[in-house]
């Protein structure tokens, strides 16, 4: 059985015979009385007496009327939907991307995409470093990743679009012991206390190669929750490395943010599976990579 089948079994209902609905079908006679009989065949059972030119629905006609329709009216939906997020006026898309990324670029990034297409509900996967955000693209978790790396950008299991680069700073209390507007050296991290972020980030790592580097610093606090480092910042816990996505958050926050010298960058890139991508993820793509009028 298939929709065309029950498409013209509607038809001869509707319009009383089967030399009105193929007229109206655009469809011979012959072809029309023939998927009627394979359908008849696949059930087993015959839908209509032909009684000279007429059809008078059978029992079994008469019962497959409604199921015939809902079927009908299921196909159109779905054709329907389909032809929607196809011409983007409603549809969904996962993105995974990291805390730091998610503040920026990610925020501008769905703010020109939902001014374009209002109608395409963006859904944000977390993702917590750059091994993450590449395997949730790759198993179909999310259809684009964002990620920041200081390695280079993954390019065998996913395909890598570069979108520029964030540099590390320093965040402290407003009354910490450096003063503002001036750069801080890596080294005057000497003895200070710092909040950490878990193994596996950019930051981390970055953290990880001050003490390389023989820069001693006591480790105030480690949490795998970006939005707790702010908070703890505030507090007068310790100082934090992160990257510039935070700094016009933390300075409305009353937090000091300071540049690191010399200036340390991660790579920031989208990445996307490398089967056919859905219309939402082409166009986002195109907008992250600054190649459409977004």
């Amino acid at each position: 059985m298939d929709v065309r089948q029950l498409e013209y079994f509607l038809a001869i209902v509707d319009h009383g015979g089967f030399n009105r609905a193929a007229s109206v079908l655009y469809v011979s006679q012959p072809s029309l009385s023939q998927t009627v009989r394979a359908l008849e065949r696949d059930l087993g059972t015959d839908l209509f007496h032909r009684i000279g030119r007429r059809a008078v629905l059978t029992e079994a006609g008469t019962a497959l009327i409604e199921p015939a329709r809902a079927a009908v009216r299921s196909l159109q939906t779905a054709r329907a939907r389909v032809a929607a997020v196809r011409e983007l006026s409603e549809g969904r898309l996962d993105i995974a991307a990291m805390p730091s990324q998610t503040v920026e670029p990610l925020t501008t990034m769905i703010r020109g995409f939902s001014d374009r297409y209002p109608g395409v509900s963006v859904a944000i996967r977390a993702a917590f470093t750059p091994r993450d955000v590449v395997d949730m693209v790759r198993t179909g978790s999310a259809e684009l990743g964002l990620l920041a790396t200081p390695d280079p950008l993954p390019g065998v299991e996913v395909v890598s679009h570069s979108v520029g680069e964030q540099r590390f700073v320093l965040v402290t209390p407003p009354d910490g012991p450096f003063p503002a507007g001036q750069a801080v050296s890596y080294a005057e991290l000497a003895g200070h206390r710092l909040i950490v972020g878990q193994r596996g980030t950019g930051m981390r790592a970055y953290v990880d190669s001050l003490r390389e580097a023989g820069v001693e610093f006591t480790v105030a606090a480690e949490t795998e929750h970006r939005v707790a480092i702010l908070p703890l910042v505030l507090a007068g816990v310790g100082f934090a490395v992160l990257t510039e996505s935070w700094r016009e958050f933390a300075e409305r926050a009353g937090a000091l943010v300071l540049d690191i010298e010399p200036k340390t960058t991660l790579k920031i890139a989208v990445v996307s599976r490398r089967a056919e991508l859905s219309p939402a993820a082409d166009a986002f793509l195109a907008l992250a990579t600054d190649k459409s009028d977004l």
